[in-house]
């Protein structure tokens, strides 16, 4: 059974940082693309950023330049440092794994989530 959590959220004011970690288990790590991915109250899950086996990475447009995706995989451990944090990046933010090594933004592609980690950005 695969277990995702995540951990790192919390409050910070506009302009500051946070880092998002995320525990995967249950799956060979090394061989799975990793996206995390954030909803906002009333607006759809989108995704934010997505890193490939083999270290390829992509990023929603308005993180580009203030969010950077990596992963450790002798610690089954996916990352998110997020800095210059503004107001509209304020979601619940879910880690989850692909089905396949590469990266693709559909959330069908990725059948493993973890329950989500709230950030909150004050003005």
């Amino acid at each position: 059974q695969v277990q995702v959590v995540e951990s790192g959220g919390g409050l910070v004011q506009a302009g500051g940082s946070l880092r998002l970690s995320c525990t995967v288990s249950g799956l060979t790590f090394d061989d799975h693309a990793m996206g995390w991915f954030r909803q906002a109250p009333g607006k759809e899950r989108e995704g934010v950023s997505c890193i490939s086996r083999d270290y390829i990475v992509t990023y929603k447009d308005s993180v580009k330049g203030r969010f950077t995706i990596s992963r450790d995989n002798s610690k089954n451990t996916l990352y998110l440092q997020m800095n210059s944090l503004k107001p509209d990046d304020a979601a619940m933010y879910y880690c989850a794994a692909a089905s396949r090594y590469y990266c693709a933004w559909s959330l069908s592609f990725f059948p493993d989530w973890g329950q989500g980690t709230q950030v909150t950005v004050s003005s």
